[in-house]
């Protein structure tokens, strides 16, 4: 028996690593990958939430409160009925915290001010209550997906795409037409039920400044061997190791022009609509590149994580790729990618590019007979030295 007591311990730990990434699985699949700075934020939501239905239920079932309290090592100078009182506090303040934490977490211009943030603290009450609900069963939801990639040999994959206002729409026809383009050829699908009424309930019973948190949209573009959930702040990949791959490709590479951030702070939303500006614009060759020589000036002092500046670096490095395409009359893009014009062929008329010719050019034929030659006196050399070994002496 006194192995038992290790072992219950183990498994303890272990249920418990579990419960966590669960309960992370279950907030990506209802927010989405949202900024480093919110998530330690939403984590502790989430958590707050489950803790005070428990809470309440402890303090409305006694019984339920007492075999709360005995996982809960209380010293014995504290009296029980003190921990009591502090579950019933807990029980009536965590909801307002909840709601105030809420309200932070929205962007600045949107939250509400004066009686408006009064509503919006008292709907952490609700919030809180069908949160942990939503929380507890997109849990279940996170581990039956996590099996079913583990089985399947898929991967997962996040990318930062913080959709603009009134732009859910053209993001989603775009990210379908890139996917396309990349060879995945995927269809669009509401996302499934258990995945997108959760959202649309918690966007209903916390109102807008609360519900700015959660999608009201959740779309699924899908194909056999690849899954993509588009939020409005992240697109959720899954599928295999190659088509992940190519999907975040495809997406890092053509998904610039959108109407939506490839960044998630503010400082690098600002240098990304300056970007904007520049591809979108008419005015002459010498002055978007004068443009872009201030952006480059503004990225080398600017202060965000490094992954955000690599984001920003690419998509200039797009953007005057693009123009400079423009310029000679060209459609940039990656290589090999359809649409993408072919640098190495000509540029007038009906010619066929370089690689399309009917044969080989004289100069190319020169070189070939040439390395032929040449590959012919060293067969002959090869011969002589076996035939004549000491030929040399």
């Amino acid at each position: 028996m006194a192995i038992l007591g290790p072992l219950f311990a183990l498994v303890g730990r272990f249920a418990g690593r579990v419960l966590n990434a669960a309960l992370g699985w279950a907030t990506i699949l209802l927010f989405g990958k949202v900024p480093q700075e919110k998530q330690g934020t939403l984590l502790l939501v989430a958590l707050g939430s489950i803790a005070w239905v428990l809470l309440v239920v402890g303090v409305i079932v006694p019984d339920v409160g007492t075999t709360l309290l005995a996982f809960v090592p209380v010293p014995d100078f504290i009296d029980e009925n003190w921990v009591r009182l502090a579950m019933l506090a807990g029980a009536l303040l965590l909801p307002i915290a909840i709601g105030i934490a809420g309200v932070r977490m929205v962007r600045k211009e949107d939250q509400p001010h004066g009686r408006g943030l009064i509503v919006a603290i008292a709907r952490g009450y609700p919030f809180a209550f069908v949160l942990a609900l939503t929380i507890v069963l997109l849990a279940g939801v996170a581990l039956v997906r996590k099996g079913r990639s583990l089985y399947k040999k898929w991967e997962d994959a996040h990318v930062p795409v913080v959709v603009k206002p009134g732009g859910y729409d053209r993001v989603l026809d775009q990210l379908e037409d890139v996917l396309g383009k990349a060879g995945l050829d995927v269809e669009r699908a509401p996302a499934p039920k258990i995945l997108s009424a959760p959202p649309k309930l918690l966007d209903k019973v916390a109102g807008r400044s609360l519900g700015g948190l959660v999608p009201d949209r959740l779309m699924l573009l899908r194909s056999p061997a690849l899954e993509v959930l588009v939020y409005p702040s992240d697109v959720g990949i899954q599928g295999t190791k190659d088509n992940v791959a190519r999907a975040r490709a495809a997406i890092a590479d053509r998904l610039t022009h959108a109407p939506a951030y490839l960044t998630l702070t503010e400082e690098a939303e600002r240098v990304e609509d300056q970007l904007a500006a520049v591809s979108s614009s008419e005015a002459p060759l010498e002055e978007r590149q004068a443009a872009l020589k201030k952006i480059d000036e503004a990225l080398a002092s600017l202060t965000v994580p490094f992954d955000e500046w690599e984001t920003l670096y690419r998509e200039r490095l797009q953007v005057e790729r693009d123009v400079l395409a423009a310029a000679v009359g060209q459609t940039a893009g990656p290589p090999g990618a359809p649409g993408a014009s072919n640098t190495a062929g000509a540029r007038n008329g009906n010619r066929k590019p370089e690689l399309e010719r009917d044969g080989p050019s004289r100069a190319e034929q020169v070189v070939g007979l040439a390395g032929m030659a040449l590959l012919a006196v060293y067969g002959v050399s090869l011969l002589l030295d076996r035939v004549l070994p000491g030929r040399r002496d």
